[in-house]
């Protein structure tokens, strides 16, 4: 018996859910993904990029999404 599609696809609700309650939350996503490297720059002595945190957190999720299968995991990678 095939699945039921959601009323909305993962892209939409990763935007939906990025520049909804997780922006409430964090910040707008480029200042959050900044301010991380900031830390993570620090951390390591080394510098980070934006770009160089956003790869880490997918890689994070796809981690997550390989012990367990999550729509929430492709909404995350989406955001």
């Amino acid at each position: 018996m095939a699945s039921e599609s959601p009323a909305e696809s993962v892209l939409q609700e990763a935007e939906r859910v990025v520049h909804g309650p997780r922006e409430d939350l964090y910040g707008p996503p480029n200042a959050n993904l900044n301010r991380i490297a900031a830390m993570w720059s620090a951390m390591f002595g080394v510098e980070i990029t934006a770009r160089q945190v956003c790869m880490a957190m997918i890689l994070v999720k796809v981690s997550r999404d390989l012990h367990a299968s999550a729509r929430d995991n492709l909404v995350d990678i989406c955001g």
